[in-house]
């Protein structure tokens, strides 16, 4: 990775997928009638494929990789992200998410005894106040039980990243770093494959009960196609062959764009509208994560994974 231009394009190209994700399945679930359970399963099973494809071609091994802990919890993610979006717009859900994400992994490293400084309190506490006005009662709220979906998909990401972030920056150099966490991220998508059959398998015994039920028009399909194989497994496959490249704070920092980028594509695709609230509470939860990283110390920098 000897160009810089070539590093910030490809940084570039992997935060607008992570964006997309968001934009994909706003899309596909309120626009093209498909369901959440089907939208997360196809999602899963074309990531899969996508990641086992770049496996076998770049000789990477897959199997015996990842572990069942981070398959759940990527699983938590990819469910709590889909039934969530039935409800939030695409720029609300990403920042809850992004601000779910960060929060929790800037809490476990205080947990594990992590010092922050002054100004980072200041800024945890600033973020921590921007997620609360987004879920308090008025107006322009965002539905509180969607809203808490996106943060249980947030906190579930934020586990999964901590469980799998010291294989994208090891010892062993940035090449193998690189293939290793993307051949992690493969055996985690191929494991999340029984829990989608048992999600799918429950939406249709509630459908028995006219409780809920699996739809899968063609147009929403291809829209959870997309967000797999390419937003998600082609774009987790480009992030960590440029994570290696980036310091800690740099790769955390340039995830702040995700959730602009979801609001934006909102307005400018689907049509949303962006109030006062949501911009307010982007400005506290992005400025006030944005103070904890920067000051951040190099031991203490979290290199989080991708946050949609």
């Amino acid at each position: 990775m000897q160009s810089r231009f070539k590093l910030f394009g490809l940084t570039l190209a992997t935060m607008l997928a992570f964006a997309g994700n968001s934009l994909l399945c706003r899309q596909a679930l309120a626009h093209t009638g498909m369901d959440a359970a089907s939208f997360t399963s196809v999602r899963l099973l074309s990531g899969t494929l996508a990641l086992l494809l770049i496996c076998r071609a770049t000789s990477r091994p897959y199997r015996g990789q990842g572990n069942w802990i981070s398959a759940a919890a990527l699983f938590g993610y990819a469910a709590g992200f889909s039934f969530a979006y039935l409800a939030l717009p695409a720029g609300v859900g990403a920042l809850l998410l992004f601000g779910a994400v960060q929060t929790s992994m800037i809490g476990y490293g205080c947990w594990r005894g992590e010092r922050l400084a002054a100004v980072q309190w200041l800024g945890l506490l600033l973020a921590l106040t921007g997620l609360l006005g987004l879920l308090l009662p008025g107006a322009a709220a965002a539905p509180l039980p969607a809203s808490l979906l996106m943060l249980f998909a947030g906190a579930s990401w934020g586990l999964y990243s901590l469980r799998g972030r010291s294989a994208a920056h090891p010892a062993t150099g940035a090449a193998n770093g690189s293939g290793k966490a993307i051949s992690l991220t493969a055996g985690n998508f191929l494991r999340t494959l029984p829990f989608t059959l048992v999600l799918s398998a429950s939406v249709l015994l509630a459908s028995a009960f006219d409780m809920g039920r699996l739809s899968m028009p063609p147009a929403g399909l291809a829209y959870a196609v997309a967000s797999g194989a390419l937003a998600s497994g082609v774009g987790y496959a480009i992030w960590y062959s440029v994570l290696p490249y980036l310091k800690a704070t740099q790769a955390a920092t340039v995830q702040l764009s995700v959730p602009v980028l979801a609001a934006f594509g909102g307005v400018l695709l689907l049509d949303e509208r962006v109030s006062l609230r949501l911009l307010l509470a982007s400005a506290a939860i992005l400025g006030g994560v944005a103070l904890v990283l920067l000051e951040a110390k190099p031991k203490a920098e979290p290199k989080a994974g991708p946050g949609s």
